[in-house]
């Protein structure tokens, strides 16, 4: 488990005080590309805050901020997290709704990969593309959810255009399976990429929430092409 969820409502979590750069030296082994990527991972205050609060990953933050900012993750709220692994957000979202302790919540998490135990949570190893994971998911949910969250995201290819449909397949896949189970005035959050979320997609959200938002979260890196699109005040799909 992480230390204490210090990332308050109200204001952005601290990622810590900014250290010297750190520089690779004759690495020779790597390639170029795994050098670059190494050392941005090694020079990243979010990675160096996440391993320090014990998150498994600085998406971890992305949550915090969101939540921050839209207030979805109260205390005894149902919480579905598709796309789990590495278990950063259910991390999150456990230190906020407080599963297993009185008047807490609940979460289930979904991911074909493998995620560790959080405690409080229950962990589904399932395909969320399977057609027989929604049944699955709302049995062990036991109820509807207050919140879905969906940070799944298909490999990227390097081609803007095909990531961009991979990445929305998914968020379609998810909107559909969060309708089916959320309650009225539930939340829905899922990553998208720039260009934001679809026409179509998007009029579904329009008319399906109360309010539909974009934001890129303080964490989430400049040079990355994702947002995500939070939707607010589930009305009950048409």
């Amino acid at each position: 488990m992480a230390e204490g969820d210090k990332g308050r409502r109200g204001r952005r979590a601290p990622v810590g005080t900014r250290e010297p750069a750190i520089r690779l030296a004759g690495d020779k082994q790597r390639k170029p590309s795994s050098r670059a990527w190494l050392t941005r991972q090694l020079n990243d205050p979010y990675v160096r805050e996440a391993q320090r609060r014990g998150y498994r990953s600085r998406a971890a933050f992305k949550l915090i901020e969101l939540d921050d900012r839209f207030h979805f993750l109260r205390r005894g709220a149902k919480v579905i997290d598709l796309g789990a692994a590495p278990g950063g957000w259910i991390q999150v979202a456990a230190a906020r709704v407080k599963p297993g302790k009185a008047g807490g919540g609940r979460i289930v998490a979904v991911d074909v990969l493998p995620v560790a135990p959080v405690e409080g949570v229950q962990i589904l190893a399932l395909d969320v593309l399977d057609p027989a994971a929604p049944a699955a998911i709302r049995q062990a949910l036991g109820g509807v959810a207050d919140v879905v969250l969906s940070d799944m995201a298909a490999p990227a290819t390097g081609h803007a255009a095909t990531d961009h449909i991979r990445i929305m397949a998914l968020v379609e896949a998810a909107y559909d399976f969060a309708v089916s189970v959320l309650a009225q005035g539930g939340v829905f959050v899922a990553k998208v990429y720039q260009g934001g979320t679809e026409a179509a997609l998007l009029a579904r959200l329009k008319r399906d929430f109360a309010t539909v938002r974009h934001a890129k979260p303080p964490a989430s890196r400049a040079e990355s092409a994702e947002v995500y699109v939070v939707a607010l005040g589930f009305r009950g799909a048409a």
